[in-house]
């Protein structure tokens, strides 16, 4: 039954579920785009925010990655391609944050999925 719902609620969903559009900014969602990348417990999705070509932000959204480390990925790695074009962004090499590392590699994945995405998608 569980199943069911899930194939109901998913196929109602409308339109592009993985970017969107917030006037001038594309926002691409990676929870269904990379639903196979996973830090240390789980998949780690992320929104990021791309205007005129440019990340303006990456946004992580709820993971049940352990807090305490997850929180030092929040601090230091997610505004590291904030400014960076798409394109720089998809080959990018930033580096892990220690004691995260395998949360790291997963938010480092997502970014890659999300922009790469996005430029075969934009409009």
């Amino acid at each position: 039954m569980a199943l069911g719902m899930a194939i109901l609620l998913t196929s109602a969903l409308p339109g592009d579920e993985v970017m969107t559009r917030e006037g001038k900014t594309y926002v691409v969602n990676t929870t269904t785009l990379a639903a196979d990348v996973e830090g240390y417990q789980s998949p780690t999705p992320l929104k990021i925010y791309i205007t005129n070509g440019k990340i303006e932000k990456v946004e992580a959204l709820r993971n049940n990655e352990t807090p305490k480390y997850f929180a030092m990925i929040k601090k230091q790695l997610l505004d590291k391609w904030n400014g960076m074009t798409a394109k720089k962004a998809a080959s990018a090499k930033v580096d892990a944050v220690t004691g995260a590392t395998m949360s790291s590699k997963a938010v480092m994945e997502n970014v890659k999925r999300g922009v790469q995405y996005y430029q075969k998608h934009k409009k």
